[in-house]
């Protein structure tokens, strides 16, 4: 495929021209401001190598907040197109690359790497252990997923973004609709981050049943670590799926196949089964883990153990089965037939069960609970009532027959809002202000995160309720723009105002991260909410071997028994041994590097570079399977002086004893 310079960098719009120049000068600004600060060895040593799963991560946690604005932004562009009848402001080439890359970022590169960010900070912390299973596989998958990320973002001003919705639809992503290489860049970058999501669940599930400290049975472990465990259980059963689709939809636009195109034999609705077999399950991928933060912050700012929790234990693994057999539900439009629509909506109605189970544990952890107004508590109990409109009008949308009437309009878009929002970007807010000074040992200001929270529920509210109208009335999805004469023009405007609102609110979080950073008081508790889990039962920030010696877990809420029996809450001398921990390594970064270089040629279909690439990523395995480096050791000397420097403040874990 010839590519000519001026068709390699997108020119002509002054949208896309302002965005060049924002990342050059970003890039500019970066380069030059750890070179003035001479940190390039710092940042190589203590974040580039790293394989400590904190700051591992943090870094997915940077990534996915970086991602939130640039999809945020690529809302705001749709919202303002749509806020008056037949604007010009985009027009709808354009508008189809933005509704693609938004919902392809949202899901994918915003709320992926928040949730797995979390996980890895909480998780094996929770489970008393002192890293993952796999450590450097675990920095390889965040190295990957930066990767696709990146390699997809400069999509929108080097090549052209990828048009065809972010479902990706045979036959209008395949070469004869979509002959440019936008979606290209869907197929390849979706792949390489996809592979590192499946690393992820496999390092999570080992990690969940191998590392566990001492008496923490599967029935011992806190909500949010059940949580993670079972969706990176569904991401090895899920993701592969994909893997396979994203495989054969670049043979099909690189190498000239046909398994989806419409001509030689294709099946374009191979794709779309494919596709949402792995796309139903991954709306639980991103929602469980969500379920499991609301879990903990419920019952910690409730005071109570968490209600039923061997009910909540059983309604995450039913959805989790469930979740593999609702796929159809996608396609009550598409001709199935009646008997496929009904079995499929039984079961797509099924899955409400076992959530709406979750849902009273949740109310009944907080009822005669001393509740405490935190903003992570709001968040909580904000998602209850938004996630339950989201939940109802799912229901709406599983009748078949009903569906015919919804499906194609803003009302179901409206409907899968009102599910990813609540359960998803209000968990991993409420997460934020809940686990922050784990994490960088100084908390969030809350009065500036009642703020961003009343902004952000407001806005969100305002911006997506008029959609279920709009829906109903017959305004369709992804349409750059209406008549005048339909009258959805007062709605449409309303929904725009709130999406400036929703932004302002994120706005506000942004400007907390940065008055926290660099005011927030650093002498806080190592347990500041009072807490139930072993996370809390060891510094903030936490040292980088986790426990000096791991906790011997004897109920639910393990921490929270600790204080309250004052057990294993001291350190003696004599109970200090040396820790083995696993040494950096820069091979996961260069491994990020080579699978990004090589998935840029291959989407410009420089096929002997893409090879040439290839051959580097087999050297990075080759060398991989000759390190014998086995870690090193942390001295007791260093153990003493780290431990009593936490353990000797003025509030420290002994104030905790109940």
């Amino acid at each position: 495929m010839g590519i000519n310079w001026h068709d390699f960098f997108i020119v002509g719009n002054p949208l896309i021209l302002g965005s060049q120049i924002a990342i050059l000068l970003t890039m500019i600004g970066i380069v030059a401001g750890v070179s003035y600060l001479k940190k390039w060895k710092w940042l190589w040593r203590e974040w580039l190598t790293t394989v400590d799963h904190k700051r591992i991560g943090i870094m997915y946690i940077i990534s996915g907040v970086l991602m939130f604005f640039r999809g945020g932004v690529d809302g705001l562009l749709m919202k303002a197109q749509t806020s008056r009848p037949e604007l010009k402001f985009l027009d709808a080439q354009h508008y189809n690359e933005i509704f693609t890359t938004h919902g392809v970022i949202m899901i994918l590169f915003a709320a992926m790497p928040l949730l797995i960010g979390i996980m890895n900070v909480v998780v094996p912390l929770q489970i008393g252990a002192r890293d993952v299973a796999f450590p450097q596989l675990n920095a390889l998958s965040f190295w990957l997923f930066f990767a696709g990320a990146m390699l997809f973002n400069i999509s929108f001003v080097v090549g052209g973004s990828p048009d065809a919705g972010w479902t990706a639809y045979f036959p209008l992503a395949g070469k004869e609709f979509t002959p440019g290489i936008g979606n290209n860049y869907y197929a390849i970058a979706l792949q390489i981050a996809g592979i590192g999501t499946l690393m992820t669940g496999i390092n999570f599930v080992v990690t969940v049943l191998k590392m566990r400290t001492k008496g923490m049975g599967l029935m011992k472990m806190p909500m949010f670590t059940w949580t993670s465990f079972i969706a990176s259980v569904i991401i090895v059963s899920a993701f592969p799926i994909f893997t396979v689709a994203l495989a054969l939809m670049t043979f099909d636009r690189i190498f000239g196949t046909h398994f989806f195109t419409l001509s030689a034999g294709g099946m374009d609705m191979m794709w779309a089964n494919l596709f949402w077999l792995w796309g139903h399950p991954e709306v639980y991928i991103v929602v469980l883990p969500a379920f499991g933060m609301f879990s903990e912050i419920i019952s910690t700012f409730s005071r109570k153990s968490l209600f039923g929790y061997k009910s909540m234990v059983v309604s995450i693994v039913g959805i989790a089965a469930l979740s593999m057999l609702v796929w159809v539900h996608h396609f009550f439009t598409m001709g199935s037939g009646p008997a496929v629509n009904s079995v499929f909506s039984i079961t797509t109605m099924m899955i409400a069960i076992p959530t709406g189970v979750k849902m009273f544990n949740w109310l009944f952890t907080m009822r005669k609970g001393r509740i405490q107004f935190t903003t992570a508590m709001l968040w909580a109990l904000a998602f209850v009532p938004c996630f339950v409109i989201g939940g109802v009008t799912g229901v709406m949308l599983a009748m078949g027959a009903a569906d015919y009437q919804y499906h194609n309009t803003l009302f179901l878009v409206a409907h899968f809002h009102y599910v990813l929002i609540p359960g998803v970007v209000f968990a991993v807010f409420g997460a934020l202000y809940y686990w922050w000074p784990k994490m960088f040992g100084h908390m969030l200001n809350e009065k500036l995160g009642k703020i961003h929270f009343w902004l952000f529920v407001i806005g969100f509210n305002v911006t997506f309720m008029p959609m279920f109208f709009l829906g109903l009335d017959g305004a369709v999805r992804r349409a750059y723009t209406f008549s005048a004469e339909s009258g959805f023009a007062p709605l449409f405007l309303v929904s725009a105002i709130g999406a400036v609102i929703l932004a302002a609110g994120f706005a506000v979080l942004c400007y907390n991260i940065y008055w926290s950073a660099r005011y927030a008081d650093r002498n806080i508790s190592n347990d500041p909410w009072d807490a139930r889990t072993l996370e809390w039962a060891t510094a903030s920030p936490v040292q980088f071997y986790n426990f000096a010696k791991q906790p011997e877990v004897k109920s639910i809420d393990a921490f929270w028994y600790m204080k309250k029996h004052n057990e294993g809450l001291t350190l003696k001398e004599e109970e200090i041994e040396e820790i083995h921990m696993p040494s950096n390594s820069g091979l996961p970064f260069y491994m990020g590097v080579i699978f990004g270089v090589a998935g840029f040629f291959l989407v410009f279909e420089w096929k002997i570079a893409a090879l040439v690439a290839t051959v580097g990523i087999l050297g990075g395995l080759i060398v991989r399977s000759f390190d014998y480096n086995d870690g090193f050791h942390v001295k007791v000397d260093e153990i003493k002086q780290i431990e009593k420097a936490w353990r000797g403040k003025d509030k420290g874990v002994n104030n905790h004893v109940s």
